[in-house]
């Protein structure tokens, strides 16, 4: 492996071949830059979709008022299923694989809030203590929603960091009054969602203060609860549970799939990382296949080069070359050729996903940004891959490296 001569050779048969090897190295580059760009493809569209799923929690299951479909206990179909703050406390406490549970009561359109003298329109979204995980926001200052706020239907709000820009500025927010269409909230906290600019224009207030404060009685437009750390089977459990406990308070068929929406976030979560994986794992045998056309490549060529030197390698035997040293000359080349242009193809290949070549070209077919993010593989798994990439073209020279071993001298020196 370390002999000056050896390598001096190499070095003069591929300059003297600088055609023939420049195709073969092109070879084994366009394989592996292939190779890393469709991972690289495959993992930008799967965390595109994890992207999809960070607004809310994934353990979550959505649940909503729907109309019945069928006749059941005397009832006539067409009924429309409506939630109130009895079927919360149902849900709360008869479902024991529930985690975390909140109501929402929809309050439509935008609201006018003031603060002093300046003022903007924001949505409003009434909810209980448990949405913030369920939501995933996070507080920046003062503090969420909690029970006292609910039991006692406290006037308070809860902004979003794009509120406190738009109306405090640079003011301490908290304590501070702000008036939704000319009822006062004192500000208890500033959250931050990392879903999108439209969750941080949010205000959450207690869904207790708005049932009163807007009409709305015990009425609540959706559930939303959580399952812990349940499995996607599990949560079918829970989500079944759920429907048929909702079923039995409202008096509809537990086979009517349209009384009542449901929503699991898990199994949709499950199902499209699963297709992901299935897609990278495609264009991940993809990539494999242009890398071993690659490898055939560099056997083809180095069976052209036992050819073309077959009289130097009678000469080499005559004068009392071993086998060994023939095939470890052959396949010192092969792993060469290959381990260099291989390392330039990872490296090109990496640059062009660092860049955002790849994902300049995918947003210009026309997906959204928000579908293809972040398109990488990671340094190591390119470097196995290249060092994958050695063996094999090692590989590929030992059986034309074999085959010139096995030439007779005599036989060798005859050949024109």
């Amino acid at each position: 492996m370390f002999d000056l001569d050896n390598w001096q050779e190499i070095f003069y048969t591929i300059n003297k071949n600088r055609v023939r090897t420049a195709i073969t190295g092109f070879c084994v580059f366009f394989g592996i830059f292939i190779l890393i760009l469709l991972m690289g493809f495959g993992i930008g569209f799967q965390n595109g979709v994890r992207n999809q799923f960070k607004d809310d929690a994934i353990n979550s299951i959505f649940i909503g008022g729907g109309k019945t479909s069928v006749a059941h206990a005397g009832l006539q179909p067409g009924r429309q299923i409506r939630f109130d703050n009895d079927d919360y406390d149902a849900l709360r406490d008869q479902v024991g694989g529930i985690d975390k549970i909140t109501g929402r009561f929809y309050l439509s359109g935008e609201f006018t809030v003031r603060y002093e003298d300046k003022y903007s329109f924001f949505t409003i979204r009434s909810v209980h203590p448990d949405h913030q995980y369920v939501e995933k926001t996070l507080m920046q200052e003062g503090r969420y929603l909690n029970t006292k706020d609910i039991r006692e239907k406290r006037k308070v709000a809860i902004i979003g960091s794009a509120v406190e820009e738009i109306l405090f500025n640079r003011t301490l927010p908290l304590g501070k009054y702000i008036t939704i269409n000319g009822i006062k909230y004192k500000v208890a906290g500033v959250f931050h969602d990392e879903g999108n600019e439209r969750e941080n224009k949010m205000i959450y207030i207690p869904i207790s203060t708005s049932q009163l404060a807007y009409g709305g009685g015990k009425r609540i437009h959706q559930f939303i609860v959580t399952v812990g750390d349940a499995s996607v089977d599990e949560s079918l459990v829970i989500q079944d549970e759920i429907h048929d406990l909702l079923a039995e308070r409202h008096r509809f068929s537990k086979e009517d799939d349209r009384a009542i929406w449901m929503g699991n976030v898990l199994e949709d979560y499950a199902r499209w990382m699963g297709i992901f994986d299935g897609i990278r794992l495609i264009l991940s045998a993809v990539g494999v296949l242009a890398l071993i056309a690659g490898i055939i490549g560099v056997s083809n060529i180095m069976l052209i080069v036992v050819k073309e030197r077959t009289r130097e390698i009678g000469i080499r035997k005559a004068l009392g070359a071993t086998p060994g040293s023939i095939v470890g000359l052959f396949l010192q080349e092969s792993m060469f050729i290959t381990l260099v242009s291989g390392y330039i193809g990872m490296i090109a290949g990496m640059l062009f996903l660092q860049k955002g070549i790849l994902t300049e070209m995918v947003i210009s077919f026309g997906f959204s940004e928000d579908f293809f993010i972040d398109p990488n593989v990671s340094f190591m798994d390119a470097v196995v891959t290249t060092l994958i990439l050695a063996f094999s073209g090692t590989l590929a020279g030992y059986f034309p490296a074999r085959k010139a071993a096995k030439i007779q001298p005599i036989e060798a020196l005859k050949d024109e």
